[in-house]
C-alpha cells in the first residue's frame, strides 16, 4: 500500500522511483452490463390526438411505426406546462418541490417558483453521468431564470452545469424556427449573423444530435449514450418550411369541429378510448369558449385553416426529423438496444385565443387584428410572421379531453406517450396501455431499466425524495396495476387531484375568490374526460380530495396562488436593477440577450447614443433591437439617418433624421413613454432634434425577442425591406460605440402600480 504520509486511500505501493513502486488506477464509474442507450423526444405544445397513433390526420409514419413496435400510453399525464414539465421529467419530483411551478419567466422570492433547480434535486443526467453514460442534448432547456441566460450567467443552471456533456439550443421558452435568436453550444453563444436560406431549427438539431452520437460512438462503441431532445416545435411561433405546408393546403378547410369529430371516431376505432365514450360539446366555459366552425366568415375559415395548415407542417416535420434520428441509430447498429421515449410537455396550447394571431410575441398585450392578420395570409408559417393558431384548433389538438395547455382538466396535462426498445419488448408492439402514469415516472423508470440506484446524497447534498414510481411493471405486464396512485396539480391558480381513478379539479378565474365551491369532482375510471361533474352527489369523496389537495399544496411549496394580479411576473429581488442601469455596446459584440435587453426598455423612455465618425456613402444599422416579431432600430441610408419601427403585426412606420454631414457626429434616439402603451421619438443629431415620430406601440412582454444589436442588425431583421436589399446590413463606416440609458416609467407602467395591485389581490387571501 502507499506510505501513510502524503498517499492516503492509494492502493498501489510507492517507493523512492518509479521503478520500484507499483502504480494503481482507481476504478472508473462504468454502466451495468447491458446498459441501454436512452432517447427522449419532447415535443413542445403537441395536443394529444395530434399524431396518427393518436387518432390525428396528420402524417407521422415515424412515430406511427415507433408505437407498432413499442406501447402506446393513453393515461399519461404531464404538468400543465412546459418548465415544470421539464423540471418534473429530469428530476423525477413534483415541479413545485423542485422550484418550478410556472415557467421559467419569474423570480418571485418563493421555494415554489426559485426558477432554478438545487442541489438536492439530480436530474437524470447526473445520475446517468455518474454511473459512466454519455449525456447528450440538443433543443429547449427553459429551466434557467431569464436573469441568468446571458453570456455573464451565473450558469449554473445551464445544461451543462445539470449533468450534460454537450448541448446545442435554445436557453428561452421558444424562438423563431427560421432564424433562432440565440443558439447557445455548450457554454458559449452560437454567433450567426445571417442563417442560409431553407434554414429550419428542427432539422438543424437533429444534425446535431445525429453527430453527437456518432463521435461519441466513434470515440467509445461501448459507451451508452443519453439524449434528451427537446424540440422548440410545435411551440408558437408556427413557423414550417414550405414544402410542408403546400401539403396540408386545402386539408383543414372542413374546420376544428369536424376534424375533432373525425379524430374521435378514429380514437375509439384504435382503441385508445372506449366505443361508448362520448365527445365532450364544444368548449364553451368563460374565457375558454370556442365559436362553431359554421357560424364563421368565409375570411375567418381561411384565415385560421391557414393556421392549422401550418402546424400540421411543423408536426410532420417533427416526425421527420424523428425518422431521420432513428434511421442514423440503425445505421450505426444501435437502435435495438436503446430506449425510445416520445411525449409532450403538454396539451394543446391555447395561446392564439380565440381568433389566433400571426403576431405571437404582442397579440398577449396587444389583443386581437382580424384584419391586419388575413392581409398576411400568404405569410403565415414564414420568416416575416409569428403565428399562433386560434384556440378552436387546441380544442382539436386535445380530443378527446376537455380544455387545454394550462388547465388542470385532462386536456391540459393528458399527453401521447409512446415508448419502444427492440432488444426487449419487441413482442410488446402495438400494445397499449391504460394505467395512470406521469412524467416525474420517467427518472425511476430509467434507473430501474438501466440497473442503477438512485443514491440518497450526492455530492455531499442530501437527495429530496421522488414523486415519481418506475412504469416498467405496467409497460411489461398490461395488468399490472400503476404504482402512481396519487398526483397533485396547480397551474396559475387552477387546482386539481388525482386518487386512484378519483380526480377533484378547479377551472379559476383570475382575480376571484380560491373557494370551494370551484371544486369540480370526476370518477376518471368510468368518465376520464370529465363529463359528470359528481360534486354535490359525492361530498364526503370531494372533501377528501379537496384536503388531500390542500395537504399536498402546504407539503409541496405550491403556496402561494397566483391570484391574477401579476405580482408573480413584477416581484423580482433588489440584485435585478444592475440590469436597468446604463449600458454601453461596442461594435462586434455578440447581440445582448433578450431579457437583458428589454430591460433597458421595458415600459419606459429611454435613450440610445451613438457615437461615429461620418463619411458620406457610409451605410448600414447603427443599432437594431428586435426581429420580425416587433423591433426597432435606427440606420443610415443615402447618407440619410432613419428610424425603423416594427410593430410586430406588419406594420412599419419610418422617420427621417435629415442627412448627415461629415465628421464625427452624436445620434441620439430620444424614446419618451407618455402612457396608453405608446411611445413618441425624437431623432437628434448632435443635440439638435432632427425627426420626430409620435404614438409608436411601445413594445413589452416578449417583444423585442431579439436582443440588441450594434452595428447590424442580425438573424431576423426588424425591416424585412432592408433586409431583402442588404441582408444583416452591418454598418460600413466608423462606429465607436452605441450607449442606452434608460429614462423614466409610463404613468401606466405595471411596475409603478405594484402597490395598487398588491392590494387588489390581497383581497383574495
Amino acid at each position: 500500500m502507499g506510505n501513510e504520509r502524503g498517499y492516503p486511500g492509494f492502493g498501489g505501493r510507492v517507493g523512492r522511483t518509479f521503478a520500484g513502486s507499483e502504480g494503481w488506477w482507481p476504478e472508473r464509474p462504468t454502466p451495468p452490463e447491458g446498459a441501454p442507450n436512452i432517447v427522449v423526444v419532447l415535443v413542445d405544445d403537441l395536443g394529444y390526438s395530434d399524431l396518427g397513433c393518436y387518432g390525428g390526420e396528420i402524417d407521422t409514419p415515424h412515430v406511427d411505426a415507433l408505437a407498432a413496435r413499442g406501447v402506446r400510453f393513453t393515461n399519461f399525464h404531464s404538468a400543465p406546462m412546459c418548465s415544470p414539465t421539464r423540471a418534473a421529467l429530469l428530476t423525477g419530483c413534483n415541479p413545485h418541490e423542485v422550484g418550478f411551478g410556472t415557467v421559467a419567466h419569474v423570480d418571485a422570492g418563493f421555494p415554489g417558483y426559485s426558477m432554478e433547480l438545487g442541489p438536492d434535486a439530480a436530474t437524470v443526467a447526473e445520475l446517468l453521468r455518474d454511473q459512466g453514460y454519455s449525456t447528450l442534448m440538443v433543443g429547449k432547456w427553459h429551466l434557467a431564470k431569464d436573469s441568468d441566460c446571458s453570456a455573464s450567467g451565473p450558469q449554473h443552471s445551464w445544461p451543462c452545469q445539470r449533468g450534460f456533456d454537450r448541448f446545442y439550443g435554445i436557453l428561452d421558452a421558444f424562438t423563431n424556427l427560421h432564424h433562432p435568436h440565440r443558439i447557445v453550444e455548450d457554454n458559449h453563444l452560437v454567433e450567426v449573423d445571417r442563417y442560409p436560406d431553407g434554414y429550419y431549427f428542427s432539422d438543424d438539431l437533429t444534425d446535431h444530435a445525429i453527430s453527437m452520437i456518432r463521435e461519441r460512438k466513434a470515440s467509445n462503441p461501448e459507451k451508452p449514450f443519453f439524449l434528451y431532445f427537446a424540440h422548440g416545435a410545435v411551440h408558437a411561433p408556427l413557423h414550417a418550411k414550405p414544402d410542408d405546408i403546400a401539403k396540408y393546403r386545402g386539408r383543414y378547410d372542413a374546420g376544428w369541429d369536424a376534424v375533432r369529430e373525425a379524430r374521435w371516431q378514429r380514437q375509439q376505432a384504435l382503441g385508445l378510448i372506449p366505443a361508448d365514450l362520448p365527445l365532450p360539446p364544444r368548449n364553451t366555459e368563460p374565457h375558454h369558449e370556442v365559436q362553431a366552425w359554421d357560424e364563421l366568415s368565409d375570411r375567418e375559415q381561411e384565415l385560421f385553416a391557414r393556421h392549422m395548415e401550418v402546424f400540421a407542417g411543423m408536426v410532420d416535420n417533427v416526425d421527420q426529423n424523428l425518422g431521420r434520428l432513428l434511421g442514423a441509430l440503425e445505421e450505426m447498429g444501435e437502435l435495438d438496444d436503446t430506449i425510445v421515449v416520445f411525449t409532450s410537455d403538454n396539451g394543446a396550447s391555447r395561446e392564439g385565443e380565440l381568433v389566433g394571431t400571426t403576431a405571437y410575441y404582442v397579440h398577449l398585450l396587444q389583443g386581437d387584428d382580424l384584419d391586419a392578420d388575413h392581409a398576411r395570409l400568404d405569410l403565415i408559417g414564414g420568416p416575416q410572421t409569428t403565428p399562433h393558431y386560434p384556440r378552436g384548433w387546441a380544442m382539436a389538438g386535445s380530443t378527446p379531453w376537455r380544455l387545454y395547455k394550462i388547465n388542470t382538466h385532462a386536456g391540459g396535462h393528458t399527453v401521447p406517450f409512446v415508448v419502444s426498445w427492440p432488444a426487449r419488448w419487441a413482442h410488446l408492439g402495438s400494445q397499449l396501455r391504460g394505467q395512470y402514469a406521469h412524467v416525474t415516472d420517467l427518472l425511476p423508470t430509467f434507473l430501474d431499466l438501466v440497473g442503477i440506484e438512485r443514491p440518497a446524497e450526492r455530492n455531499g447534498h442530501p437527495l429530496r425524495p421522488l414523486n415519481g414510481t418506475t412504469m416498467r411493471a405496467v409497460v411489461e405486464d398490461a395488468a399490472a396495476p400503476t404504482g402512481h396512485t396519487e398526483q397533485v396539480y396547480e397551474m396559475n391558480g387552477h387546482r386539481g387531484f388525482y386518487r386512484d381513478g378519483w380526480e377533484v379539479v378547479t377551472l379559476h378565474q383570475a382575480m376571484t375568490p380560491f373557494t370551494d365551491d370551484e371544486w369540480e369532482l370526476y370518477h376518471l375510471s368510468t368518465d376520464p374526460n370529465e363529463l359528470h361533474d359528481l360534486a354535490a352527489e359525492q361530498p364526503e369523496v370531494l372533501r377528501e380530495l379537496a384536503d388531500a389537495w390542500e395537504a399536498a399544496a402546504w407539503a409541496g411549496q405550491i403556496y402561494p396562488l397566483d391570484e391574477g394580479s401579476f405580482i408573480k411576473y413584477l416581484q423580482r429581488p433588489a440584485r435585478s436593477g444592475v440590469f436597468r442601469a446604463p449600458v454601453t455596446v461596442f461594435p462586434g459584440t455578440p447581440t445582448l440577450e433578450r431579457w437583458r435587453s428589454v430591460q433597458l426598455i421595458w415600459y419606459r423612455g429611454f435613450t440610445a447614443e451613438a457615437h461615429l465618425d461620418f463619411t458620406p456613402g457610409d451605410r448600414g444599422y447603427l443599432f437594431a433591437h428586435g426581429d420580425q416579431g416587433a423591433g426597432y432600430g435606427v440606420y443610415v441610408l443615402d447618407d440619410e439617418l432613419r428610424f425603423v419601427h416594427n410593430d410586430g403585426r406588419g406594420s412599419v412606420r419610418e422617420c427621417s433624421g435629415g442627412r448627415l454631414a461629415a465628421g464625427p457626429r452624436r445620434v441620439e434616439l430620444v424614446m419618451t413613454a407618455p402612457g396608453q402603451t405608446r411611445w413618441d421619438v425624437q431623432l437628434r443629431v448632435d443635440g439638435e432634434v432632427t425627426g420626430a415620430l409620435a404614438g409608436v406601440p411601445m413594445l413589452f412582454g416578449m417583444a423585442p425577442f431579439e436582443g440588441i444589436d450594434v452595428g447590424i442588425d442580425r438573424r431576423s431583421p426588424v425591416s424585412w425591406d432592408i433586409y431583402e436589399r442588404f441582408g444583416p446590413f452591418a454598418y460600413t463606416g466608423t462606429l465607436h460605440r452605441v450607449r442606452f440609458v434608460p429614462g423614466d416609467l409610463a404613468p401606466d407602467a405595471p411596475d409603478s402600480m405594484i402597490d395598487l395591485l398588491r392590494q387588489m389581490g390581497a383581497q383574495f387571501e
